[in-house]
């Protein structure tokens, strides 16, 4: 019977919050939660200067728009998803079907790998932006801080997705170890036949009817 799935037992159990809060995984994602948080509330809240020159607030990194709209969006994204698989490895433990905690699994591994990617995006369109930008009235901590926590969140999100793999492939070994096919293990030792002897008669042995009653010796012809 398989007992674990996936780097947790299937048994279930009391949720143990202290356990809970060790976990790697865990620590990351709330450092990637934090990260999103700074980046995006920066870009929304410093993130536009306004000009005498235009009415219309304009993007700190070189008038762009679209860099300070992405920036957003990826960080917002970002901070929904670190709540959601919070709460989901807070209740992992507690899913005894197999094939739910593989489909969690390969959501994180999916979506921690496409975030990292487009965290990368974020930190090389910003940062080539900001080497552009010559508007004085920028707070220049501010755009560092976003482009720092950006390249931080590339570490983050990187290391989810390395251990969302770990787990992965964790799960697939224990299914294969598991649920082995004895006719496909060549590693598994010979079995005899069970109908065949174990061992064979030591010589010849005469037949149960041969030789019951005492032969005689001449033809004796029958009394009138």
């Amino acid at each position: 019977m398989q007992n674990s799935a996936y780097g947790a037992s299937l048994a279930g159990g009391a949720f143990d919050l202290a356990n809970f809060l060790k976990q790697p995984q865990t620590i990351l994602r709330f450092l990637s939660w934090i990260f999103s948080i700074v980046v995006f509330a920066t870009i929304t809240a410093e993130g536009y200067t306004n000009t005498t020159e235009k009415a219309e607030n304009e993007c700190m990194f070189h008038n762009s728009d679209s860099a300070c709209s992405y920036g957003v969006g990826v960080g917002v994204l970002a901070f929904l998803a670190c709540v959601l698989f919070l709460m989901l490895d807070a209740y992992f433990p507690n899913i005894s079907n197999a094939k739910d905690r593989k489909y969690i699994v390969i959501s994180d591994l999916a979506f921690s790998a496409v975030w990292t990617f487009l965290w990368f995006i974020c930190f090389c369109v910003l940062t080539s932006l900001w080497s552009k930008t010559t508007n004085e009235q920028v707070v220049a901590d501010a755009a560092r801080g976003v482009i720092a926590f950006s390249f931080f969140s590339i570490i983050t999100w990187s290391l989810l997705t390395y251990f969302a793999l770990a787990r992965y492939r964790q799960g697939v070994n224990e299914f294969e170890q598991e649920y082995r096919d004895p006719a496909n293990d060549h590693n598994a030792p010979y079995q005899s036949s069970p109908y065949s002897s174990t061992s064979g008669p030591s010589g010849y042995q005469q037949s149960p009817f041969s030789n019951t009653q005492e032969t005689p010796g001449a033809y004796q012809p029958p009394s009138y």
